[in-house]
């Protein structure tokens, strides 16, 4: 994942200089807490007290700490082609940019392309089978920004090599630039599915 992220910054950074370009102003838009780290303190300053009243159970609480973690879910949809789309992150990063990310599911019985995920923009014509055409709405600040792309047109996007089959799932992610710092809220919005609301994380 860490490798993924340094490659998609490295993009990004490249595709700075044409950010303005892709920020527009959209009118009339509608459309770990604290308390495991206290209970550890407490167990810390009394040892002898916890160790009598859970009886030595030390295994039982590591067992607890490497419990898996799953993916988050900030937000899925269900729209064309019987496509279910999740998105799992949305993180601003170091550079002005927020990368979304999340999976596809195709749950129809036939292949699927994208076709209607490109955008209509005549520059994004080369980003075929992606999500080129995906958008952030900001309603609260009314703009709306669109994946960024590097100065031959193309994409800082997923592109789905060979198209999805029918049962299978797969990875994207999209790079934007960034709304102004505060705004948390936006609306991810491509092709024909409808519009999912998610919250902007900040990157560590």
């Amino acid at each position: 994942m860490n490798s993924r992220r340094t490659s998609m910054t490295r993009r990004a950074m490249t595709a700075v200089a044409i950010t303005t370009g892709l920020v527009f102003t959209v009118a009339g838009c509608g459309g770990g807490d604290g308390e495991g780290d206290g209970d550890k303190s407490e167990k810390k300053s009394s040892p002898t007290s916890s160790a009598q009243q859970s009886g030595g159970d030390e295994e039982n609480d590591k067992g607890d700490d490497e419990a898996p973690a799953t993916d988050e879910v900030l937000a899925e949809v269900k729209g064309e082609e019987s496509i279910t789309l999740t998105v799992t992150s949305a993180v601003r990063d170091e550079g002005g940019f927020v990368t979304v990310s999340g999976k596809v599911t195709n749950n129809g019985g036939r292949f699927w392309a994208a076709a209607n995920w490109r955008g209509e923009e005549r520059e994004l014509n080369k980003n075929g089978s992606s999500v080129a055409g995906a958008s952030l709405i900001d309603n609260e600040g009314k703009k709306k920004y669109l994946v960024l792309r590097d100065t031959q047109g193309r994409c800082l996007c997923t592109k789905f090599t060979g198209g999805v089959k029918p049962s299978q799932t797969a990875d994207w992610y999209a790079q934007f630039p960034a709304p102004p710092e505060g705004t948390t809220n936006v609306t991810f919005q491509v092709g024909a599915m409808p519009p999912a609301p998610i919250e902007i994380s900040e990157g560590e």
